[in-house]
């Protein structure tokens, strides 16, 4: 995965899938940590079948790097209007604004349905917050990548998300950051 800057020009080698990206003012640029966790375990999940939810979409960088990995659909929420408007910039920057579905609100208070791949790459205490209702968007085989917890803060977050009733089935870390794959304890 490539993420190129819009006012840039990015070499691509056979096989690399180019993400445009104009942040502006939202979150997520593709230069962090936390982020690139993500992406790698989207590489891993993402089918031409899957249906995936990103929960504090930001510039909408893993919802489109999803979109264009060949994912059929993806929605994206965020608290921030603003954010939502440039995911949708972005998206149509990258020729898949039509596939995407945006949403301004809080985690999932105004999401419905089900997805096999949920993403939030947050804070922990915000993760923590989520753990309270993402199982209500999951069917048995989801799979839910969170990202964006600083090292110390594992303890907290596992424990939130065991007591969610969900299982860690595999873990990456950069540097202080973790990111986490989960999925419903059978």
């Amino acid at each position: 995965i490539m993420i190129c800057p819009c006012w840039e020009e990015c070499e691509l080698q056979p096989g690399d899938v180019k993400v445009v990206l104009d942040p502006g003012m939202a979150f997520g640029t593709g230069t962090h940590e936390t982020t690139r966790l993500c992406m790698q375990f989207l590489e891993k999940y993402i089918t031409k079948d899957t249906t995936m939810l990103d929960v504090g979409t930001g510039s909408g960088i893993l919802a489109i790097t999803a979109l264009l990995l060949g994912t059929k659909s993806a929605v994206g929420v965020d608290i921030d209007e603003l954010s939502v408007k440039i995911a949708q910039e972005n998206a149509d920057l990258n020729g898949v604004g039509d596939k995407i579905s945006l949403v301004w609100g809080d985690l999932t208070e105004k999401v419905s349905g089900t997805y096999d791949v949920i993403c939030a790459n947050i804070v922990a205490d915000v993760i923590i917050r989520l753990c309270q209702s993402v199982t209500a968007f999951m069917h048995k085989d989801t799979v839910l990548i969170v990202s964006g917890i600083i090292e110390d803060r594992c303890g907290d977050v596992f424990a939130a998300l065991e007591e969610a009733g969900l299982n860690i089935i595999e873990k990456n870390q950069e540097n202080d950051w973790v990111s986490v794959v989960v999925k419903r304890k059978a």
